[in-house]
């Protein structure tokens, strides 16, 4: 009989799931995955297997409205259907904040997952969900060891000067501080340059996470060195509906001069700025380069302008740069983006293929030394990332069984 390990993916509008094999984690390798989307509107639940072959589809009505644990049951009666639950020994979740105790995967026991709650304000789009699942999870499956993956623990490695906000030291006493985020595909992209391209890996390189939440991660040997996300998953580059970096005077400027609570400014930033607010269309990076409407062009160049400049401030960092992974849904699809970026970058020696641009290859810059600096595409996977980890964190005494 074979054990599997359930990694759970949960947020405000999807929950991703993946199933592996616990003696075959370390290929990557899973035995399905899917998910489902559309919660808090038309909930659809999506099944594939290793090769991406449907398995299962469910659409529950337009207008459905349902709790987190009402999804993850039918996830569960389909896995029962599938391989059994009785092959299932633990379930691992990403959790996307921290704080500064949880530098590494835990176990979810009741103490954790009240320090949890408490850091709610601090990723209010994405925390809430994530403990949802694992709450649901619990009252589901009450013996079924769950573990948590935390998405500000790759950046534990960043020094204080990084992390440091200038602000009187009685807040940084209370926690607040640079955390960096999307530490789970930053581990992953890590990871994966060791066995794939090690000599880079031990080099200056940024990762680019670019999707519907985007960051930068400049790594020197395969550690987190600086990153543009930091109190909050707001701060950093432009985003579907997230601002990025913003001058704090303009959040005073809008409750003063526009009357602005903080619960307005906050859904503001959150939900209506970036790529949305900007192009006044969409936040979906193939609708706005698909459109040729003039303000999705400037939600675009803007986009591409705040990548190289704050990726310009990580090669600061660095103190230079040797490769360049774009990674997630634009990082690894939209050659466009990934050229205008490189374009802006070319001071640092970078030179493109467009061959290979346009084919999304792994390697897209001409070879050196013609390109000064590698450029690279890699698929991200964070789900692998969480079942590694609730493996070693739930079977700690073997790998392969139980």
């Amino acid at each position: 009989m074979s054990f599997t390990i359930l990694a759970l993916n949960a947020g405000s509008s999807s929950i991703k799931f993946a199933l592996y094999d616990v003696a075959s984690i370390d290929s990557g390798q899973r035995l399905s995955h899917g998910r489902i989307e559309g919660i808090g509107s038309a909930p659809h639940f999506v099944a594939r297997d290793a090769e991406g072959k449907l398995l299962t589809e469910y659409r529950w009505p337009p207008g459905t409205s349902v709790a987190h644990n009402d999804l993850l049951a039918p996830l569960l009666t389909w896995i029962t259907s599938h391989i059994g639950m009785e092959s299932m020994v633990a379930v691992g979740h990403r959790i996307v904040h921290g704080g500064e105790t949880y530098a590494q995967p835990v176990l979810l026991t009741d103490p954790v997952i009240a320090d949890l709650t408490k850091l709610t304000s601090l990723a209010p789009l994405h925390q809430p969900h994530n403990l949802a699942a694992v709450q649901a999870m619990r009252k589901l499956c009450p013996n079924l060891p769950q573990v948590g993956c935390f998405d500000t623990a790759f950046h534990h490695s960043m020094a204080a000067t990084v992390t440091r906000l200038a602000l009187p030291r009685k807040y940084s006493d209370e926690g607040m501080r640079r955390y960096g985020f999307h530490g789970l595909s930053y581990e992953y992209i890590a990871g994966r340059l060791r066995k794939q391209v090690p000599a880079l890996a031990s080099g200056r390189v940024i990762v680019a996470h670019l999707g519907n939440g985007a960051s930068l991660c400049a790594m020197h040997d395969g550690r987190s060195v600086d990153t543009t996300m930091g109190f909050t998953a707001l701060d950093g580059l432009v985003m579907g509906t997230r601002c990025g970096s913003i001058d704090p005077g303009a959040l005073l400027y809008l409750q003063q001069q526009h009357g602005m609570t903080a619960s307005e400014v906050k859904h503001l930033l959150y939900h209506d700025s970036g790529l949305l607010g900007v192009s006044g269309i969409s936040n979906d990076m193939r609708t706005l380069l698909g459109s040729h409407h003039p303000h999705a062009r400037e939600a675009v160049d803007l986009f591409v302008f705040r990548v190289a400049r704050e990726a310009g401030a990580l090669i600061s960092s660095l103190g230079g740069l040797d490769g360049l992974v774009f990674s997630a849904g634009i990082g690894e699809h939209a050659a466009a983006i990934r050229a205008a970026v490189c374009e802006r970058l070319a001071w640092l020696g970078i030179r493109l293929d467009p061959v290979a641009n346009t084919t999304d290859a792994v390697v897209i810059s001409t070879p050196a030394p013609d390109s000064r600096v590698q450029v690279r595409v890699m698929a991200t996977d964070e789900e692998a990332m969480i079942a590694v980890h609730t493996r070693a964190v739930a079977l700690p005494t073997s790998p392969a069984t139980p």
